[in-house]
C-alpha cells in the first residue's frame, strides 16, 4: 500500500465526511443551496448519510480494496448527480462546489485501481 494511497484516500474521506456532517447537521452553507435548486428536505438526512457512508467506505478500503472501489464508484455517481442537479438549477456560479468534491474522489478511484 503506497504512502499516495492513503494519504489521497484519508484527505477524500475528511473532505466528503466533512460535507456530510455537515448536511446532517443543517450547516447553513450547506442547506441554503440545497433550498435554490429544489432538493426535498425529506432528502437532506438520506444525501448527508450516503456521503457519510462513502467516507467510511473509502476508509476500509485501504483494508478491503473492492469496498473502498465501490465507495469510490458511488460517491462519484452521487457529485455527478449534483452537478446535474446545479445544472437543472441554472446555478452554474455554484457548479464547482459540486466538482470540488467530485475530483478528490475520482483521484482517490484511480488511485485505488
Amino acid at each position: 500500500m503506497s504512502t499516495t494511497l492513503i494519504a489521497v484516500t484519508a484527505a477524500t474521506a475528511a473532505w466528503v465526511g466533512f460535507s456530510g456532517i455537515s448536511l446532517l447537521r443543517r450547516a447553513d452553507f450547506v442547506v441554503q443551496p440545497l433550498i435554490a435548486y429544489g432538493v426535498p428536505r425529506t432528502w437532506w438526512t438520506w444525501l448527508g448519510a450516503a456521503k457519510l457512508a462513502g467516507a467510511i467506505g473509502l476508509l476500509v478500503g485501504l483494508a478491503v480494496p473492492a469496498v473502498g472501489i465501490a465507495a469510490a464508484i458511488g460517491l462519484t455517481a452521487y457529485f455527478l448527480g449534483a452537478i446535474a442537479t446545479v445544472l437543472r438549477a441554472r446555478s452554474y456560479k455554484t457548479l464547482p462546489f459540486p466538482v470540488l468534491y467530485l475530483a478528490p474522489v475520482v483521484a482517490t478511484l484511480v488511485v485505488t485501481s
